[in-house]
């Protein structure tokens, strides 16, 4: 989606404006949005669950996750994505590590990521690159690297 896609909400956080798509009762994609796109109220009960345990997360980065989230689109990126899930918040891999955990290349583990449709959720931010922080292409605007640099500094992951 984009800024011009239909959201059930768009919030305000501290990396920046965040779209919430929903597929039913299942989030399908959180997308990063231009500043200027105004805030937007959840549509109904399930997006204002999204939004708070978001708003949770910026406040605690341990506050759990529990809404549904959309199936991954394929076998591998599931397994992926359940291999983000089991990284403790406050750790980073290299995508070589979770390569290796995985059976498969690091740059695999990097299309998974890049095509992770719900960064902060599913935490693609947690893996870096070997020699600094790596690729962050959950964000569509603004500085990609940047917004991964704000949330491993207030997972505690970086100093």
């Amino acid at each position: 989606m984009n800024a011009i896609a239909s959201y059930q909400a768009v919030m305000a956080t501290p990396v920046g404006r965040i779209g919430i798509g929903m597929a039913g009762e299942a989030v399908g994609v959180l997308d990063y949005l231009p500043a200027d796109v105004p805030e937007q109220a959840p549509a109904d009960s399930a997006t204002a669950q999204v939004v708070e345990q978001l708003l949770a997360y910026f406040r605690d980065p341990r506050a759990p996750f529990t809404v549904p989230l959309i199936p991954a689109a394929s076998s591998f990126q599931q397994q992926v994505r359940v291999a983000l899930l089991a990284i403790p918040v406050g750790t980073v891999l290299t995508y070589g590590e979770l390569a290796e955990r995985l059976g498969t290349a690091a740059r695999a583990i990097g299309g998974a990521c890049r095509s992770n449709p719900l960064p902060i959720l599913i935490p693609c931010h947690r893996v870096v690159g070997r020699q600094g922080l790596g690729g962050y292409a959950g964000a569509v605007t603004g500085d990609p690297l940047g917004i991964k640099r704000w949330l491993l500094r207030h997972e505690s992951a970086l100093p």
